[in-house]
């Protein structure tokens, strides 16, 4: 038997070098806008003949109904060349967060979205705007119903 996914569990995060690239996207095309950001990220580095140093980064900056701001952040260990207007050199988030793992398809966010908030109000912790996903499991070559997705909150 498999042991549980953590859920809830507190990590400490390490800021690493990450190549960003920002877009925004409506709730309902999130994953394709997801997608395509990161076959962008992975395109330039093979160009280039850069291995991605650790699984992709998604960190939301900002949401509303409507949908949302992103980065997308492959961690790097060295720097691309001549980066496209759209790309940056930054750091990855650090500090302290909580993570919680998601498994299956994309659309199912909403109800690990949705646990995570209850966990949070029961433990009276408060969460900074932001969350990040990382993707343990390559969105581009998986079956979307086997994917995982790390979930980490930073709190306040």
């Amino acid at each position: 038997m498999q042991p549980a996914d953590p859920f809830g569990e507190e990590v400490t995060f390490t800021a690493k070098k990450v190549l960003i690239v920002k877009g925004k996207a409506a709730w309902d095309s999130a994953f394709e806008a997801l997608t395509e950001s990161i076959k962008s990220l992975n395109t330039l580095l093979a160009k280039q003949k850069i291995e991605p140093a650790g699984p992709v980064l998604i960190v939301y900056t900002s949401t509303d109904d409507a949908g949302f701001t992103f980065q997308t952040e492959m961690p790097v260990n060295q720097e691309p060349k001549n980066l496209p207007k759209d790309m940056s050199i930054g750091q990855s988030p650090e500090g302290k967060l909580l993570k919680f793992v998601h498994r299956g398809s994309y659309d199912n966010m909403d109800n690990t979205y949705e646990a995570i908030t209850n966990y949070l109000d029961e433990k009276k912790l408060e969460a900074k705007d932001s969350f990040i996903e990382e993707y343990v499991t390559d969105p581009l070559k998986t079956e979307e119903d086997k994917l995982i997705i790390n979930v980490f909150v930073p709190l306040r």
